[in-house]
């Protein structure tokens, strides 16, 4: 449609040009159409202002689906929406006593994602785990049935352990390039020189054109500039009870993982701090209560004395020492 009254239009501005050169009005003919031209363009222009207005729901379309969702509405809302698929978000813990709350506020998240594609009917794309050597002895190394029970699925969980740190940040390049995993996990034991902002922005850059998300998993390192777009802090938190079916609380029992949480970086001006539980079997966050947490967990010193009373039979104690002599002066006496 575009093509024809461009021609028409062409045609009509040709009939003008050569009346004016004739003296003659011009046609009726002409007018007509150029009347019906009018018409066709008016056509054109509401039909490429509805293809905007298409372009733009399917642009917001796309950009929710670009986010993922955690369902905690005051955590997505200071992630605008929810953790971002088409760049880079770090995990950073304090040290390797915090090193499995932060590896498992990875695989939670990863969980979630392929929860999320299922739902949208989708096939979820297999998971890549770069892992760092020296890391992994300190913390270890992922357990496929602990995987399988956190919520994972394990036939698209794969894991790569280079040898040198240039290696590793090679092959999540490449991962992203590709555009074949769901997500990437990029493993880095504290704050290695050789990966800085230029090679933070260089995977960002990959990230935003492949639209894949890489988690940059920092363990026992400090905050440094990066290109992520959130820097997460996570620490462990002591576990609720279990919920029975009717809603109560099994007592002496232990329930679902509690992550600490904080939010470093972000477009927020002042951090984000709150606790959030992770139900591997129906693969979702749930928020706790801070006061409740705070109650929950009762520190207790680390020597409260024996529990039992001493046994009546037990062998007699060291006699106590007696005063202290001067040993120079006690071996003149006894020479």
């Amino acid at each position: 449609m575009a093509h024809a009254a461009l021609a028409q239009e062409r045609v009509f501005a040709l009939r003008e040009t050569i009346a004016r050169l004739e003296g003659r009005p011009l046609p009726e003919q002409a007018a007509a159409e150029a009347g019906l031209l009018a018409e066709q363009l008016a056509g054109q222009l509401a039909e490429q202002l509805a293809d905007l207005e298409d372009g733009g729901v399917a642009a917001r379309r796309r950009a929710g689906e670009a986010r993922l969702a955690t369902g905690v509405e005051a955590f997505d809302q200071a992630l605008d929406g929810g953790l971002p698929l088409d760049a880079i978000t770090e995990i950073r813990s304090l040290g390797f006593r915090h090193a499995g709350a932060a590896s498992g506020l990875a695989l939670a998240l990863a969980a979630l994602l392929q929860a999320t594609e299922e739902k949208r009917a989708r096939e979820p794309a297999p998971f890549l785990w770069i892992g760092d050597r020296m890391g992994g002895g300190e913390a270890g190394l992922p357990y496929a049935p602990g995987l399988k029970a956190f919520g994972l699925d394990i036939r698209r969980f794969f894991q790569a352990l280079p040898q040198r740190l240039e290696d590793a940040l090679w092959l999540a390049e490449a991962a992203l390039q590709s555009g074949l995993f769901a997500a990437t996990l990029l493993e880095v034991r504290g704050n290695p020189p050789a990966f800085g902002l230029t090679e933070s922005r260089r995977l960002s850059l990959r990230a935003k054109a492949a639209g894949r998300p890489l988690l940059l998993l920092r363990q026992a390192g400090e905050e440094e500039a990066s290109s992520a777009a959130f820097r997460l802090l996570a620490e462990p938190a002591p576990a609720l009870a279990r919920r029975l079916p009717d809603g109560s609380m099994l007592g002496g029992s232990i329930g679902h993982p509690v992550f600490r949480l904080t939010l470093e970086k972000s477009r927020n001006p002042a951090p984000l701090s709150l606790f959030l539980e992770w139900n591997p079997h129906d693969r979702r966050f749930l928020a706790l209560d801070p006061a409740r947490q705070a109650q929950a967990f009762e520190p207790k010193a680390a020597h409260s004395g024996a529990a039992l009373s001493a046994p009546s039979d037990r062998p007699d104690p060291a006699p106590a020492l007696g005063a202290v002599l001067a040993f120079e002066r006690a071996f003149e006496r006894a020479s």
